[in-house]
Order: structure tokens, then C-alpha cells, then sequence
């Protein structure tokens, strides 16, 4: 083993630039080993761009947000000619193994590059969701719920002056983890997720009880993937990524407009979108996004192969990558049942 080609992939996260940090001193200061950053996630294995990672060209980069190497959300397998180019320049830059950093998509393509030519790779699990299966948290998510919380905290100050209703969506395409941890963080009075269906006139009512005890405005959190019962929510299907899924957001809106039409209160929307997953990772973050890139270095070095480095209580541990894209890792309903005891 004498080079490590390390691959960023999907939506950006906080923390990212820790796990490159990680993987590069672990590489050289311990192992020796050549570390080739590979740009823009899969893409620069089809397109062959690469660079070159140094200690020096990851000095300063722990607090910073977002990747040094650049993502994508690039699926190789999209054609038989981009898979080929893959296969090439992974043999044409003598990369004897793969990091690949990644959510379900970038590590399902890992998994398969594995299973199909025997490529030895491992994974460093990225979401903000915190919706892959095998990890007990994935970093991004606690950057994510912090901007969440101290958003909604801020809006509480502006409801109350006008008496209004607040609807704040947050990201959370197939599960509403952000929604339920910053809704519980932040005192939200309602919150929505793709797990627990709801109508609109539920929450509706939800918020008119609450007003005809006296209180003069409410919080409402939605996850942009909540389908409310009742109403046919339609996206624009043209615009999908390379792995089929559809532009989300928006449905804050169309729960505000609903809830104002229902409740005869003001209600205004936020959307926060990908504020969500810029700036500067917190310490959480740094240190787990660290923690796993040593192990994955580890790992490789271990020949342990179509794993991913997986957080399991305090320990990093290896968990297999067949296990990790078999599904999504859901809110956990006693949480939400918790957070559900303060709606009204």
C-alpha cells in the first residue's frame, strides 16, 4: 500500500476539511503512505482530476466549513463510459486504495465499485441528515442542529413582537432528524416530519388551542421532506441529480399559506436551506469528523475493505458498507414522542 486517493462526494457538510486534515497526517506521519485528493467527489475519477495532499495543503483548514477538494453529486455508474474512465484513472495515477467521504449515494457507489471490481475501498459516513444506517451520529449533523436551534431562537423574538406564526423549514429530505433535535432545542410548538404523518388542519388546531390559552404567536418546524395528508405536493421532476432525486423545498410555504388561510393568524416562512450547511463546524463536529478519518486510514492499512467507519456508542469502529445502504436510519419516535409533549 503506497497510495491513498481520498474523495469527497455529495452535499457539503460541515466538518469535511477535518477528515481530509485527519487522513492526510495519519497517511504521511504514521504510514508513509501518498495521499491524492480527488476532486469534486466521483467526478474527478471520471474526468481524472487529482492533486496532490501535503501537510501543508491541509495546515488551517480544521475550523473551515464546506471541502478543500470540492463535491459532487456524480454517480459513475450513470454510464458505462464513465465507469470505464473511472476504472482507468484509478490504474492510470496508481491509487491502491480509496477514502471515499460520503452519504448513502457516494457510499453506495463505493460499495458497488467493491463488490463489482473488487476495489478496495472504505467509508467515512457525511450527512447532515443523520440518516445513514450503522452510525450512531454522522458529523454535519450537530453543525446543522445548532444553526437550526439558534434560527428558530431568533424567530421567537420576532413572533412575539407581531403575534404571529412562525413556520421554519430545515433540510431532512427522507428523515426529520434537524427538524425534531433543533424543534425540541429551540421550543418549536409543532413539528412536522416525513415519519409522522399529519394533515395541515391538525397542526391547525394544534396552534388554535394553544392561542385560546392566552399565547400570542407559535412556532412551527417542518422538514423539507414532510408530506402533509390531505395535499398533493408536486416538485419539479425534470430536476433530479445524477442518483434520481428530486429539488426539494418549498413546503414551508405552502404549509404557511395553508395555516394562515386556516387559523386567520399572520404567519410568516423561513426557509433555511443551505445556510444550514455552511460555516465553521463545531467542536462535536471537528473531533468526530477526526476521529473517523484516522480510523479509515487505519483501516486501509488493516485491509479492511468495503467498510465504512462507523460511530457505535464512544467507540470508532469498522461496520460493512453492505449494511449501510440496505436502508435509512429514521427518527427514533420516542424522541419525537418527547418533543411532541410541548406542541400547544
Amino acid at each position: 500500500m503506497k497510495k491513498i486517493g481520498l474523495l469527497t462526494g455529495g452535499g457539503d457538510c460541515p466538518g469535511l476539511n477535518a477528515v481530509i486534515r485527519a487522513v492526510v497526517k495519519r497517511s504521511i506521519g504514521t504510514y508513509n503512505l501518498e495521499v491524492l485528493g480527488i476532486r469534486e467527489g466521483w467526478k474527478g475519477l471520471v474526468s481524472g482530476t487529482v492533486e496532490p495532499l501535503t501537510n501543508y495543503a491541509v495546515t488551517g483548514i480544521l475550523h473551515r466549513g464546506g471541502t478543500i477538494l470540492g463535491t459532487s453529486r456524480t454517480n459513475p455508474y450513470k454510464s458505462s463510459e464513465d465507469l470505464q474512465r473511472t476504472l482507468n484513472n484509478i490504474k492510470r495515477f496508481g491509487i491502491d486504495a480509496i477514502i471515499a467521504v460520503g452519504g448513502e449515494d457516494t457510499l453506495g457507489v463505493a460499495w458497488r465499485l467493491h463488490q463489482d471490481y473488487q476495489l478496495k475501498i472504505v467509508g467515512v459516513p457525511k450527512t447532515i441528515d443523520n440518516d445513514l444506517l450503522g452510525t450512531d451520529y454522522t458529523f454535519g449533523f450537530d453543525t446543522a442542529v445548532h444553526i437550526a436551534t439558534e434560527a428558530i431562537d431568533r424567530l421567537h423574538t420576532t413572533a412575539e413582537s407581531h403575534h404571529r406564526i412562525m413556520v421554519v423549514e430545515v433540510m431532512g429530505r427522507h428523515t426529520g432528524w434537524i427538524a425534531t433535535v433543533a424543534g425540541m432545542a429551540g421550543g418549536a410548538d409543532c413539528i412536522l416530519i416525513p415519519e409522522r404523518s399529519m394533515s395541515i388542519e391538525e397542526v391547525a388546531e394544534t396552534i388554535k388551542k394553544r392561542h385560546r390559552t392566552g399565547k400570542t404567536f407559535s412556532i412551527v418546524v417542518v422538514a423539507e421532506g414532510f408530506m402533509p395528508q390531505g395535499l398533493d405536493v408536486k416538485y419539479e421532476k425534470e430536476k433530479t441529480d445524477d442518483f434520481d432525486h428530486i429539488r426539494l423545498g418549498g413546503i414551508g410555504n405552502l404549509i404557511g399559506h395553508k395555516l394562515e388561510e386556516l387559523t386567520n393568524i399572520d404567519t410568516r416562512v423561513t426557509i433555511l436551506g443551505h445556510v444550514q450547511r455552511g460555516g465553521t463546524p463545531t467542536a462535536y463536529d471537528r473531533v468526530l469528523a477526526t476521529r473517523l478519518g484516522v480510523k479509515a486510514v487505519d483501516m486501509v492499512v488493516a485491509g479492511e475493505f468495503g467498510n465504512m467507519a462507523a460511530l457505535k456508542g464512544s467507540d470508532i469502529v469498522p461496520v460493512s458498507l453492505e449494511e449501510v445502504i440496505k436502508g435509512r436510519k429514521s427518527v427514533n419516535m420516542e424522541l419525537y414522542d418527547i418533543a411532541q409533549v410541548f406542541f400547544g
